[in-house]
């Protein structure tokens, strides 16, 4: 059994031209995974900002919906888990694309190994703001609060603040680089959440997170890993669980490119 993973596209920005190169590359990779993928999974943010009204959706991203809907029409099961800048989907990526959207974390088993997946936001100790602010973003009457206001005025107004979030972030994780620029995944929360968690259930073979833009693997104690999956603003990265193990490739030179494994 051969599985994809890839998280983070953020569609939409920086601007419209910058956008429509990656979604044409992500597409091309689309094209060359359909190939052998039995299961596709698209882990958070594939979109820099995305509400459903009622009657209306986000302008964009037609090549991709076209793409992800012929994935799916041919059986193989696609899923979306709704992170932290696509947290308003609701039912029109599934009814219209097929997608099965995951609100929540799951456990799978692909090739006898078991999987947890999330996205990772609000997951791990602290960031008590952002937890706050989940609750707020998920609690229903707000978000029937929001849907009265103009789709031009709610979506350019979520932009401005993702946009001031995704800044302040830059500038708080490029602290966190080393002297070569290379980021150290075992100070993330999630390798926090996932260390404690794997000491509760042993059983767990792999985690794997979106959310950090940052491609890796860690080690984690009796023989586990930690895998987070990177993005596709700079590095264009993505996980494969095949009867080898998981590796993680790069696909920015619009080809396969080992970066770790397999493990």
């Amino acid at each position: 059994m051969k599985v994809y993973f890839a998280s983070d596209f953020h569609l939409g920005i920086p601007d419209h031209d910058a956008s429509l190169v990656r979604e044409k590359l992500l597409v091309q990779w689309l094209s060359h995974i359909e190939q052998d993928a039995d299961e596709l999974y698209l882990m958070g943010d594939v979109f820099d900002f995305w509400f459903e009204y009622k009657t209306v959706i986000p302008r964009g991203f037609a090549r991709l919906f076209g793409k992800l809907a012929e994935i799916a029409d041919k059986g193989i099961p696609v899923y979306l888990f709704r992170g932290n800048h696509d947290i308003w989907a609701f039912d029109y990526l599934n009814k219209e694309l097929g997608i099965q959207l995951k609100r929540e974390s799951v456990i799978r088993e692909f090739n006898g190994k078991k999987f947890f997946l999330a996205h990772g936001d609000g997951l791990g100790p602290g960031d008590h703001g952002y937890k706050f602010l989940k609750k707020v973003f998920e609690f229903k009457p707000n978000q029937w609060l929001f849907r009265w206001l103009h789709p031009d005025i709610g979506t350019r107004l979520a932009l401005y603040f993702s946009r001031k979030s995704r800044y302040a972030n830059i500038l708080k994780d490029k602290k966190l680089l080393d002297e070569k620029g290379n980021f150290d995944l075992s100070i993330e929360r999630l390798y926090d959440f996932a260390k404690q968690h794997v000491k509760e259930n042993p059983d767990i073979d792999y985690y794997i997170f979106g959310h950090r833009h940052f491609p890796g693997h860690v080690n984690l104690p009796g023989n586990k890993h930690y895998i987070n999956l990177g993005d596709w603003i700079s590095n264009f990265s993505y996980a494969v669980a095949d009867d080898n193990g998981l590796s993680l490739f790069t696909y920015k030179s619009g080809s396969p490119k080992l970066l770790e494994g397999p493990f």
